[in-house]
């Protein structure tokens, strides 16, 4: 059995800092040996971040997207063509589509696919509010920015038949060769998709 070389308080913060995406138990420990080293100037600042974040973040009740305004700041952007909705699955998903800058559109946030086999139905995703934005008008195109799985493809023919028979144009990402891939290295699945969806040059 290891021994403890720290106080619990420290030991929380390892814990806590484990359960973060991308940090193991090792990486954990040297984040939170990092911090404490810079008590000044990460750990004190980031303490403070995080509590203004945990009493001002916000779901915004029209899109799914955090931010510390209701309706969001994306909702809220009169620049954007809010006639256009992206559907993506989670908001890392909608902050990487901003990055890549490609479309001003509007947002939709599912919280995730649907999954029987992990007990996740239609009731346990937004899509219920998807349904209720496209209803009330003014929208002319959903894009289905699903990951190209077979939950995200079950969650886009769903969401499609739920939309059938209103008046809006529904696309979804194309999948196949990506920028710069080299066909030798690609899996069959992928190119069997991209000759599928390929296009006029």
């Amino acid at each position: 059995m290891a021994k403890r070389v720290t106080g619990p308080e420290i030991e929380k913060l390892i814990q806590l800092l484990a359960k973060v995406p991308g940090l193991g138990p090792r990486s954990a420990r040297r984040a939170a040996l990092h911090l404490i080293k810079k008590k000044d100037q990460l750990l004190g600042p980031l303490s403070n971040a995080m509590g203004e974040a945990y009493d001002k973040v916000k779901i915004c009740s029209r899109c799914g997207n955090v931010d510390t305004v209701d309706p969001c700041t994306v909702c809220t952007d009169e620049r954007r063509d809010q006639s256009v909705i992206i559907v993506v699955e989670d908001v890392s998903d909608l902050w990487a589509l901003e990055r890549a800058a490609a479309l001003n559109a509007a947002y939709h946030v599912l919280g995730g696919t649907l999954s029987p086999l992990d007990g996740v139905g239609p009731d346990d995703l937004n899509i219920r509010g998807l349904i209720e934005r496209v209803s009330a008008g003014g929208i002319r195109e959903l894009i289905i920015a699903v990951n190209a799985t077979v939950e995200g493809q079950t969650t886009a023919h769903y969401i499609t038949d739920q939309l059938s028979g209103l008046d809006v144009k529904i696309t979804r990402l194309a999948h196949g060769v990506p920028v710069g891939g080299e066909l030798d290295y690609l899996d069959e699945g992928t190119l069997t998709a991209a000759l599928r969806a390929r296009t006029v040059i």
